[in-house]
């Protein structure tokens, strides 16, 4: 705009020499240099306040398109894979066979079937509860085994979702697009460690009840070898016919 003021302001002076009154008689022509300079200066400013308003308008303009980008929304939404995923570990481990993930299930159990043989306790309860041990440490692989088989089969989903969201992130034409991508990568990191948790959680499970039935067999052998050895109770020999004469 600033290149143009000479040339407005040249123009101006031949628009102002085209329009001066012309000779009525015989009188000669009277200009004022200082007059005209003035008024090329007036116009000048004016040229110049009309050109801020228009780059004025023209930042306003480019702040609201800036505005509305900023609140453009992600095209790209992986939250609900990820609750899916969520619901789906959550009902394995609601799933858990014999001994669920109840602190009250757990007492109970232990209070019972593994507790310590008492010389009362008959031969076929020291059986049954050895049996239901055994049950209990078999479905508790088998629910460890259920769990990890899920976390694994949901690796390829969360690393589609991951690449999908950082694509998402990088070609992001606002402040919204970008945090609500990295709130998705949040979410998704956040689903990946409670898989973790929950494939560590059932593992576990699965070791303990097992180191619980081994511990449990430890003592009722105990109790078994101290009735084999008891007086009146062990074993009495006696003789045996092997061959009939």
């Amino acid at each position: 705009m600033s290149r143009l003021l000479p040339h407005m302001a040249a123009s101006l002076i031949a628009i102002a020499i085209l329009q001066a009154p012309g000779p009525a008689s015989a009188q000669s022509i009277v200009f004022d240099p200082n007059n005209y300079a003035q008024n090329v200066l007036t116009a000048a400013r004016e040229l110049q306040q009309i050109n801020n308003q228009i780059t004025s308008l023209q930042n306003q303009a480019q702040m609201l398109i800036n505005q509305a980008k900023n609140l453009t929304s992600l095209p790209y939404s992986s939250l609900l894979q990820i609750e899916q995923s969520s619901l789906r570990t959550q009902q394995l481990l609601g799933q858990a066979q014999r001994i669920a993930y109840d602190v009250t299930q757990i007492d109970r159990a232990f209070s019972m079937a593994y507790a310590p043989a008492s010389a009362d306790t008959s031969d076929q309860i020291l059986v049954t509860g050895a049996r239901t041990r055994w049950q209990n440490a078999v479905a508790s692989l088998q629910d460890a085994m259920r769990v990890q088989a899920s976390v694994v089969g949901s690796l390829d989903t969360h690393r589609t979702q991951m690449s999908a969201l950082v694509t998402a992130s990088q070609g992001a034409t606002g402040a919204l697009q970008v945090t609500q991508a990295g709130n998705q990568l949040l979410a998704l990191q956040s689903q990946q460690l409670a898989d973790l948790t929950a494939a560590v959680a059932a593992q576990g499970r699965a070791q303990n009840l097992e180191a619980a039935q081994r511990a449990a067999a430890q003592d009722q052998g105990r109790e078994q070898l101290r009735r084999f050895l008891t007086q009146g109770q062990g074993y009495q020999p006696t003789t045996v016919r092997m061959f009939h004469q």
